[in-house]
This record gives C-alpha cells, structure tokens and sequence, in this order.
C-alpha cells in the first residue's frame, strides 16, 4: 500500500491535532527532505511552528491507517521514499486493507 503526499499531511494534521485539542483544519504541515536530517515536516499551529522527525511522521502515518483504513501496522512496515514527491510505502497485506 502506498499513502500519497497529501494523505501523509493528512495524518500529520489529524495526529497534531487530535494532541493539541484544535481542529485538523488549523494545522499546517510542509514536507521535506534533507540530506543531513533525512524526512522532516514542519507544523504550524496557532502561530508557532515545530518540526517532526521521521519517527515522529511515521507515527502519525501509523494512527492514520488505523483511523482511516483499519489497519494495524507497525513502524517497521512503514517507509519513507523520495521520487518526485514524498510517499509513504507499507508493507502490510492486500486483505487486511479491506
């Protein structure tokens, strides 16, 4: 299975949110990767900023395959990838998906 660009923003905004008590539609996130700090994403909230690590998206990634698709994955099946835009590979089984 792979999760898009704009579904990982989506976990990281429903995953920030749900932990700050705001609405996802507060929360913006930009995506990024560098050669020194690998993938990050940087998180506006009621006007701060912070960045997340890798472990930190993958996380949300991994509540946001539970909340929305059912499935319970773990932090070794979930991997970063670059090409022309950040995606988000988990190794999980066709028939769980469902």
């Amino acid at each position: 299975m792979i999760l898009t660009m704009d579904e990982i923003v989506n976990a990281i905004c429903l995953h920030t949110a749900e932990r700050k008590q705001i609405r996802p539609t507060d929360v913006q996130v930009e995506l990024s990767w560098d050669e020194e700090t690998g993938y990050t994403a940087e998180v506006w909230t009621q006007g701060r900023s912070q960045f997340l690590v890798e472990s930190n998206m993958i996380e949300a990634i991994l509540r946001y395959l539970y909340s929305e698709y059912n499935i319970r994955a773990y932090r070794e099946q979930v991997t970063l990838d670059l090409d022309e835009e950040i995606t988000a590979h988990v190794d999980v089984e066709v028939e769980q998906a469902y």
